[in-house]
């Protein structure tokens, strides 16, 4: 409990043994009342390397994507009565010391949803694949463009955000075409399009070695997974 608010922080994790424990261990507790793994279809230990660290998980048993995992997090969080959802990534690649700079425009600010940056000053970025590079600095003139309002940084997936914000009926992720990359851009549109407070700040995203595994991602079709709900929800053919 932080200032009066219950905090969940959630991280998606696919086959990350050797990665999963870390992210776990880095997690600040005195901020954090539960970190929430959910484990989506790992053959190799990951769901038993994050209990044995401390977390809470959650087993999906099959393959069923980003998407699916993070709405796995909302809805465990608003039935166990949480306030607000911290989404990070399972390999390593953020730094959960800096939860403090995403909840604390939510408590202290009245913000609904805080976006993390590693393109705005005082954030940082390492070993990022250039195509990486690229793709991550033309998706936010994109998504600025769409909703209306300027963002650096679209595709980070560490975050925070409160779980009130699910009683808004237009914010709809319960949707099978948001199973996969297309949750996250198609989230932090609605919430601008809504009309909820957003804001962005600095943190840190470092890439392991290509060999470690530095992404789940594929170039390709990754990448059209997080581009299209712009298009479709710009057009009006999803809601």
């Amino acid at each position: 409990m932080y200032k009066g608010y219950s905090i969940l922080a959630m991280a998606a994790a696919l086959n990350e043994a050797g990665k999963i424990g870390e992210v776990v261990r880095r997690v600040p507790r005195h901020l954090v009342d539960m970190t929430l793994v959910v484990d989506d279809g790992s053959d190799d230990g990951t769901a038993e390397e994050a209990e044995a660290f401390g977390a809470h998980v959650i087993r999906l048993g099959t393959v069923q994507g980003a998407g699916a995992a993070v709405r796995t997090a909302v809805d465990f969080g608003r039935q166990h009565g949480y306030d607000i959802l911290v989404v990070m990534a399972g390999n390593n690649k953020d730094a959960p010391e800096e939860i403090m700079r995403l909840i604390s425009p939510i408590v202290d600010q009245g913000c609904d949803f805080v976006q993390g940056s590693r393109f705005l000053a005082g954030g940082a970025y390492g070993n990022m694949p250039l195509y990486r590079n690229v793709a991550t600095r033309l998706h936010p003139l994109i998504f600025s463009l769409v909703s209306g309002k300027k963002v650096t940084d679209s595709t980070n997936g560490f975050r925070a955000f409160r779980l009130s914000l699910f009683r808004e009926k237009k914010i709809n992720l319960w949707q099978d075409w948001l199973n996969e990359y297309e949750l996250e851009p198609y989230l932090y549109y609605q919430v601008i399009a809504q009309g909820y407070r957003t804001m962005e700040v600095p943190v840190t995203k470092i890439y392991p070695p290509r060999e470690m595994g530095f992404t789940k991602m594929k170039p390709i079709t990754g990448w059209w997974s997080i581009l299209r709900p712009l298009i479709l929800l710009w057009i009006g053919f999803r809601k």
